[in-house]
């Protein structure tokens, strides 16, 4: 069956499942699940990364000839901060893709709406490609793709919740409203949430704790590349029509009725 890519700021990825670095128990392991993932844009949180002679940093563990790196403005609480983060990370020379997150809340981390719409604008202005992480308002996805943003990434719940795809039906609304790419990002627990929200027909996922914080981090990272494939080629195929009743799987149309006697 043809598929096209996976397009973000005009380049194409052939793998729709991004996937982020933070909270696994060891570089070697991460380095182990991003292989497996067949990821090829990995999040990296830009207060994680060292200048160089500065010590350790995150991005001696990823082989940045192969994954594209995706900065994030993790931890910032207004639009200004996050568009400092957002110049700091082109400064250090991770390029002009950026996960926009500006949280409203400590407790829920969810997003501050009005700040994220404000650094949108001004980092698209500025040049950037503008990923934001928002919530599942369709409302503020399209204002969001107006101010500039190349893709909206709508929670599924609230982040590291692994709770899944909590409201199917705004992100079917939200894939009605846009025309750039719609990519889950937060919430997804276990590959088959991933898989659901592939068959909603969103463009990508993007997970990090699903992953990190699972007994077996390698292994789920593969499990989770084969939903995002299984659900993008559902999707693809077209599911049958649901039906109150029952219908037979095998037609009785032209068998012969041996019970007739």
């Amino acid at each position: 069956m043809y598929d096209t890519n996976l397009v973000i700021g005009g380049k194409e990825f052939t793998s729709r499942l991004i996937v982020g670095t933070g909270k696994y128990s060891s570089n070697d392991v991460m380095r182990q699940a991003l292989e497996e993932s067949g990821a090829e844009v990995v999040t990296v949180a830009v207060r994680r990364v060292s200048l160089p002679g500065k010590g350790e940093s995150i991005l001696d563990f990823i082989d940045t000839t192969r994954f594209t790196l995706l900065p994030n403005t993790a931890g910032c609480y207004t639009a200004d901060e996050a568009i400092r983060t957002a110049y700091l990370a082109r400064e250090a020379g991770m390029g002009e893709l950026i996960k926009l997150e500006v949280i409203g809340d400590a407790r829920t981390l969810f997003p501050d709406v009005a700040g994220l719409l404000e650094a949108t604008k001004t980092l698209a202005r500025e040049g950037f490609t503008v990923m934001p992480y928002t919530n599942d308002d369709p409302v503020m996805a399209k204002r969001l793709e107006e101010a500039g943003a190349a893709v909206v990434m709508p929670l599924g719940a609230p982040i590291g919740s692994g709770l899944g795809i909590r409201n199917p039906y705004n992100i079917k609304i939200i894939l009605e409203t846009v025309s750039v790419p719609v990519i889950v990002d937060a919430g997804v627990g276990i590959a088959s949430d991933a898989a659901i929200a592939m068959e909603l027909g969103c463009d990508g996922v993007l997970m990090n704790t699903a992953i990190a914080s699972s007994g077996d981090p390698v292994a789920m990272a593969k499990a989770m590349k084969m939903a995002v494939q299984a659900g993008r080629l559902a999707f693809k195929a077209g599911r049958m029509s649901k039906k109150l009743y029952a219908t037979a799987s095998s037609p009785l149309e032209g068998v012969p009725d041996w019970t007739a006697s």
